[in-house]
């Protein structure tokens, strides 16, 4: 469980209207955090080289079960994912590189037919987390709930963190639905949510399974 929270609103940035997509089979990506990748296959590496030059952008999603036995297809990729702009990159001695992507916005992929090894959608965004606010009930509930779950896991310093007032909605929810111990299927589900509220509110029932798992192993 990794949690690292930045207090900053990403800057506006153009997305282009077709990105190329970076498929995973454990990995959701989230507005408002950061995501450190190591690109090492060919395809993906051509990807990369591709997108520094051109919109800086990758489109992250989520393989669906089964995605082994046509891995270097076109495996079947959840819809709903998160664009993301590549704030940093490495090109190492080999041709492999180090990048760290900053989610920008979620969004719905449409697969566009293309002549690259790699794959690119056509994306349409999601409305903006930026502007949208918990009610100071809900807040407050996420908070207690989530630095109850920390606490447990003995990770007291991140409890501070969480009630800091700096964090806005957006950041506090997206960093908890990213690096709290929840699988894939959830994280992609807290992904789908329709907005920052009901978002909130599944995780702290996701939490709050979680601590009940706890209690009965205690």
């Amino acid at each position: 469980m990794s949690l690292h929270f930045s207090s900053a609103e990403p800057e506006a940035f153009p997305i282009p209207e077709i990105v190329p997509i970076f498929p995973l089979p454990t990995v959701v990506f989230f507005p408002q955090t950061y995501l450190p990748l190591h690109i090492f296959e060919p395809r993906y590496r051509e990807m990369i080289q591709e997108a520094t030059t051109n919109g800086q952008c990758i489109g992250m999603a989520l393989l669906k079960d089964g995605w082994k036995d046509h891995y270097e297809e076109a495996p079947p990729i959840y819809p709903t994912g998160c664009v993301g702009r590549i704030i940093s990159s490495h090109k190492l001695s080999d041709g492999r590189y180090n990048i760290v992507l900053q989610g920008l916005h979620r969004c719905t992929y449409e697969e566009q037919t293309v002549m690259t090894n790699y794959r690119q959608a056509r994306i349409i965004p999601h409305r903006s987390d930026a502007s949208l606010s918990l009610t100071s009930e809900v807040r407050r509930h996420l908070e207690k709930t989530a630095q109850e779950y920390l606490t447990s896991k003995k990770a007291n310093e991140l409890c501070e963190v969480i009630g800091s007032a700096t964090l806005t909605d957006p950041i506090l929810v997206h960093n908890l639905s990213a690096g709290l111990d929840l699988s894939p299927i959830e994280k992609q589900f807290l992904l789908e949510s329709d907005n920052l509220p009901q978002q909130a509110r599944r995780l702290i029932d996701f939490i709050r399974f979680k601590l009940a798992d706890l209690q009965t192993q205690g």
